[in-house]
This record gives structure tokens, C-alpha cells and sequence, in this order.
């Protein structure tokens, strides 16, 4: 299996640690964030958003979007739940981790310590600080105490918002008001199985 990856994204990041619970191999071929004239002719022919990650399987069938990628190794394993209501929560989390959490926190973590290019952080500084801060305070709500985001054990919705959520000092963000996801963040930390990203 090829896993078309950078290793500064959060997005490869969620695909990485899963695997690396499940004790999958794979094989990775870089592709450049930074540079964003690059077409990415490579992935044309694999996902029509040329976006990573993106894996080809085995049997050389491809799949893009990394939460897409979480569900198809995730399932059938511990990390998605067989009850359907507490799928579906699974689901709930992971909408919110690309429509709420991924724009803001990752996209200001990119801007910010990776693009190279301060004015155009700056320029959008004070709006993607607003929206970090809502989604990390959605998070910590949503934890409300628990171990973790669905049910008694982690999830792939863990896997999806730990990606970014634990990077967020480099999106200018302080986790301090937010004890529920410091907790989280550690406690998936400490899994076995988990790596760095």
C-alpha cells in the first residue's frame, strides 16, 4: 500500500496514526504543502482533488480525503463502534472536525508556522484565532468529562480531532482554558500504539 503524504500535514498525520495502531506497512511518496503551484499531476489519475492524503491500495484502487481513509481502515476494527447511534456520533465528529475544526486550526497552524509568508497570516490572524477558539471550545464541551469523544474507547473521531487539536500552539492557540481536551490530548498520547506526528 502507498500512502501520498507530507509529513507537516495533520490530515496525513490521522492516516499515519491509525495505521500505526493497527500495525499496518505501508510505503509513503512526499508531496510538497508548501509549494502551491505544483498541479500534482501524480494523484490526477488517483483523486480528482489531487489533494493528500491519498492511498492506493493493494489491488491499486485509490481513496482520497483522510476521514474517508480513517472509516475504510477503521471499520471493522475496535476504533468505529458496532452500535449504529454511536456510528453515527463518530460520523457527527468527524463532519465537524473538517467543517468547524480543520479551517480554522489548520489553516492558521499552516499560515502561521509553515507557509513562510507572515503578511498573509497576519491578515487573517484575528478572524482564524475566533473560529480556533470556537471549535477548541466546542471540543472541551463536547468532552464534558469523558474519556473520549463516542462511548467507553477511542474512536477514529479521536484520531481525526487529535490530529490538529494537539498541534495547536502552532496555530497560535493555547489549549490552558480547555481541561477536558488537555486530558484528551494526553490520554491519547499515551496510547500504545501512537506515534508523533
Amino acid at each position: 500500500m502507498l500512502l501520498y503524504n507530507n509529513r507537516i500535514s495533520g490530515n496525513c498525520y490521522k492516516v499515519r496514526l491509525l495505521l500505526a495502531h493497527l500495525g499496518t506497512t505501508y510505503e509513503t511518496r512526499d508531496v510538497d504543502v508548501i509549494d502551491r503551484t505544483n498541479p500534482r499531476e501524480e494523484l490526477a489519475d488517483l483523486n480528482p482533488a489531487r489533494r493528500i492524503p491519498t492511498v492506493v491500495l493493494d489491488d491499486g484502487r485509490a481513496l482520497g480525503e483522510s476521514n474517508a481513509i480513517l472509516w475504510y481502515f477503521g471499520e471493522g476494527t475496535r476504533f468505529v463502534p458496532a452500535d449504529r447511534y454511536d456510528r453515527a456520533k463518530v460520523l457527527q465528529w468527524m463532519f465537524f472536525e473538517q467543517y468547524e475544526h480543520e479551517p480554522a486550526i489548520a489553516v492558521a497552524r499552516f499560515l502561521k508556522t509553515y507557509y513562510g509568508k507572515p503578511d498573509v497570516w497576519e491578515s487573517q490572524r484575528e478572524q482564524l484565532t475566533k473560529r480556533g477558539i470556537k471549535a477548541l471550545r466546542a471540543l472541551d464541551d463536547g468532552l464534558g468529562g469523558h474519556d473520549w469523544l463516542v462511548g467507553e474507547t477511542m474512536t477514529i473521531a479521536d484520531f481525526a480531532l487529535y490530529a490538529y487539536t494537539h498541534a495547536a500552539d502552532e496555530a497560535g492557540l493555547s489549549l490552558d482554558d480547555y481541561p477536558d481536551v488537555r486530558a484528551w490530548v494526553a490520554r491519547v498520547a499515551s496510547q500504545p500504539g501512537h506515534v508523533p506526528i
